[in-house]
């Protein structure tokens, strides 16, 4: 019996042990499943990093024909040779502020002189000829009144200093002539400015009519530029653009329309507009190119990037993030501005939305995502 009774606790104690080691073995294999499913379902989530996402937010937008064109001085003036010959001086220099009345450059006058002063000597020389003349004409008056004299004497010393007074006149034209010529020969200014174009060095020959040096005034600037001819009805005198200048990034200026073209370029079909832009600090540089828009209608709206909007025969839909997951939205647009590439939202989405953008747009909608930033993304790619 004792020798039973030992079996019989040898066998519960088998079984107890038994019935543990399947307890945690069954455990185990629990706890790999549930690790195994943690892994399928955040092996799941879609990481999408901020580059492919976009926020709905409540900004300005804008909205008319866009127009591009080339920056020009209002004012512009190029000073050019009104006698030929040597060029004795330079005294500018391209860049340079310059007021009106300065002297720019001297061209060879010494044969001018020379006439300047053999005119002055005509001059002195018709002067007495012409004193002698009058005392002359004085004289024979004289003498005709007491009978010494013919009339017809009279009349011949009048003429000689009538002769006389026309001498001098044409003395004094010389020399009134080669005072010009000489003045000619200095190249001023004709406005305060600054030197924007010099084309000649002392010792280079010059022919009347050649230019010489350009100034602008960059105190006021002008944009020459164009327009679609279908946007003429929405083009009106004085009405404000905005544009930006290559050279200038993040800067926006603005500026009025001063002229509108009654003719269409022939080739492009395009409207020549004038917009006028104040620059009294000299902010912008001639000859630089410019886009910008002339604004029609601007108001406060919920915009998105034209990007996120996906458009189909049914309407315009967007993929929004909204607890963790993505979803087809359907929207309403209104206004697009073209130059910065946005629409409004009208109806659909709220401010503060995420989007999903480019890449992002692949995605299924109920599939799990995550927005990472840029550390995030390069981490899980490594």
């Amino acid at each position: 019996m004792r020798v039973d009774e030992k079996g019989r606790r040898v066998r519960a104690l088998a079984f107890v042990l038994a019935a543990s080691v399947a307890a945690v073995a069954a455990a185990c294999d629990g706890g790999a499943k549930a690790e195994n499913a943690a892994r399928e379902t955040e092996a799941a989530v879609v990481t999408i990093g901020w580059e492919s996402a976009t926020t709905v937010r409540r900004e300005e937008i804008r909205t008319g024909p866009l127009l591009s064109g080339e920056l020009r001085p209002e004012r512009e003036a190029t000073t050019r040779a009104e006698m030929g010959g040597s060029v004795v001086a330079v005294n500018v220099e391209t860049g340079q502020p310059v007021r009106k009345g300065a002297v720019l450059a001297r061209i060879e006058a010494h044969y001018l002189e020379d006439n300047l002063v053999s005119a002055q000597s005509a001059v002195k020389s018709a002067e007495h000829a012409l004193e002698v003349a009058r005392r002359e004409a004085d004289r024979a008056a004289k003498l005709v009144q007491g009978g010494a004299l013919a009339q017809r004497d009279l009349e011949m010393a009048d003429n000689q200093m009538s002769a006389a007074e026309a001498q001098l006149a044409d003395a004094q034209a010389r020399i009134a002539s080669a005072r010009k010529q000489l003045d000619d020969t200095i190249i001023r200014a004709p406005i305060n400015g600054i030197v924007s174009r010099r084309v000649v060095n002392a010792g280079d020959i010059v022919s009347p009519g050649a230019e010489l040096v350009t100034i602008i005034d960059p105190s006021s600037m002008r944009l020459e530029a164009a327009v679609p001819s279908e946007a003429l009805g929405s083009l009106s005198i004085g009405a404000s653009v905005e544009f930006q200048v290559r050279g200038y990034p993040g800067q926006t200026f603005s500026g009025h329309i001063q002229r509108i073209s009654p003719v269409a370029d022939p080739f492009t079909r395009q409207v020549p507009i004038l917009v006028s832009i104040p620059n009294t600090r000299g902010r912008v540089v001639a000859g630089l190119f410019a886009e910008g828009r002339v604004t029609t209608e601007s108001k406060e709206a919920l915009v998105v990037p034209a990007s996120a909007v996906e458009m189909n025969g049914s309407g315009a839909w967007v993929l929004r993030v909204r607890d963790g997951r993505a979803e087809r939205v359907d929207v309403q647009v209104g206004v697009r501005d073209e130059r910065t590439e946005r629409v409004e939202i009208v109806a659909g989405l709220s401010e503060g939305d995420v989007l999903l953008t480019g890449a992002g747009q692949s995605v299924t909608p109920g599939t799990p995502v995550r927005i990472a930033d840029g550390g995030e993304m390069a981490r899980s790619a490594s």
